[in-house]
């Protein structure tokens, strides 16, 4: 049984028709090889002569194996091969072949293919009619005139006769092994010629990189966005119930400040989570998302702690900051206020110091606050806290540090102004090391 599933069963029918298309591409090839043939004298036996057949057949496949160097020409081949050919999908390579290497591979298995449909398709047309012939041998005297009249005397003999159903079904069953181990052979070699060669698992590793980076940066823009805002908002919540009765004024303000905070986070919210459903896509300028210096105003008015503001060299200007820089210096102060909020004096009316400097190729952030009971560190599976924080930085090329300094907590980070000065810094660090 297991034999007859081989030579018939769904998979052997499917790699069948696999190579019966292999035959149909191979048609076109053959035409011109018969031309061919044709124009170099054959042409009066060139149907009837089986060696003009087999020239015409050897000048197809080096036609066919030149198409095998376009690039669609692998997709094509890797879709056929996943639906008929019975490969694992993932032993396959996506997209079309542009290293020499793969377009070498794709040739090779479109030769290989089309030669073995040729061959297969021209039995497949050519000799199950014969065999039923064969097979109704003994049971028609007409058939046998005609057929066994010019044929060696052996074949009228009984005994030839008597076995004549069964070399026919030999015939048809020799057919089916033969596709069988043409389809076999093609499902075997498709890995290794229609696989992914070295140059696609690297460009394939390339796009999970970037993947994997943009997921990691809409992961902490949502971070800082919410952690901040949740902290702002409950320390302003509990500021104001414990003022409720004796200050109506703070709690009003209190309450506009939680009402400000909710409306920004949720804004940011929103795009954030419209670049998640474009599949973290940013925008053609590649900046996409989150607010720059410029909306610190917003940030500082609202979160809860008073801020002393100061700056050099106008770093809200999007002409002397790079938008890129700017929104990740924006995260990077939003996440010290955060800090700041949970980790300084423990109420709303701890002074933070902030200072932003525009020199002329780097930003510097920095950012005081008194220590309180415990210092600013990243929570155990929490947020990212001040490890998040040196991330952005070192993803720009800049550095961020963070301690006890005369008496309070300082948080300092360092920014090139432009994603050119960042690639550059990037660069001479890769030197050094």
């Amino acid at each position: 049984m297991r034999f007859l599933a081989a030579l018939f069963g769904r998979r052997a029918r499917l790699r069948w028709l696999h190579l019966i298309i292999g035959g149909a591409l191979l048609m076109p090839y053959f035409l011109v090889g018969t031309v061919l043939v044709g124009m170099a004298g054959g042409g009066e036996q060139l149907f009837s002569s089986l060696p003009a057949q087999f020239v015409a057949f050897g000048l197809a496949l080096p036609m066919a194996a030149a198409t095998g160097f376009f690039a669609l020409v692998r997709p094509l081949s890797v879709a056929a091969a996943r639906a008929l050919c019975g490969v694992p999908p993932a032993l396959l390579a996506d997209g079309p072949a542009r290293p020499r290497q793969a377009r070498v591979r794709t040739a090779g298995w479109y030769t290989l293919h089309l030669a073995l449909g040729g061959i297969i398709s021209g039995a497949t047309l050519a000799l199950p009619p014969f065999a039923v012939a064969v097979i109704a041998l003994p049971f028609f005297a007409g058939l046998r005139e005609t057929w066994l009249l010019d044929g060696p005397e052996a074949l009228r003999e009984p005994w030839a006769l008597a076995l004549a159903p069964f070399a026919g079904l030999a015939m048809l069953l020799a057919l089916a092994l033969a596709a069988a181990v043409a389809g076999e052979v093609l499902a075997r070699r498709a890995p290794v010629l229609l696989g992914p060669t070295p140059e696609d698992r690297l460009a394939a590793a390339e796009r999970r990189a970037a993947d994997l980076a943009v997921r990691n940066r809409l992961a902490r823009e949502l971070h800082d966005s919410v952690g901040h805002a949740l902290s702002a908002v409950t320390l302003q919540a509990g500021a104001a119930r414990r003022v409720l009765d004796r200050d109506p004024e703070f709690v009003r303000e209190a309450l506009t400040a939680i009402e400000e905070t909710t409306r920004r986070t949720v804004g940011e919210l929103d795009s954030v989570l419209g670049l998640l459903r474009q599949d973290g896509e940013p925008d053609e300028e590649g900046t996409a998302y989150g607010p720059g210096l410029d909306a610190l105003g917003g940030l500082l008015a609202h979160c809860g702690v008073p801020v002393a503001y100061e700056r050099e060299g106008d770093p809200e200007d999007p002409g002397v900051v790079d938008p890129v820089v700017a929104r990740e210096a924006y995260r990077i102060v939003q996440e010290g206020l955060s800090n700041a909020l949970r980790h300084g004096g423990g109420d709303a009316a701890s002074p933070v110091r902030l200072l932003i400097v525009a020199r002329e190729r780097e930003l510097m952030i920095v950012m005081e606050n008194p220590l309180g009971e415990r210092p600013a560190v990243a929570r155990p599976g929490g947020g990212r806290g001040l490890h998040g924080i040196a991330e952005r930085a070192v993803l720009l090329g800049g550095r961020a540090e963070a301690g006890p300094y005369d008496g309070v907590w300082r948080l300092t980070a360092r920014l090139p102004l432009t994603t050119a000065d960042a690639t550059g810094t990037a660069d001479r660090a890769e030197g050094r090391r």
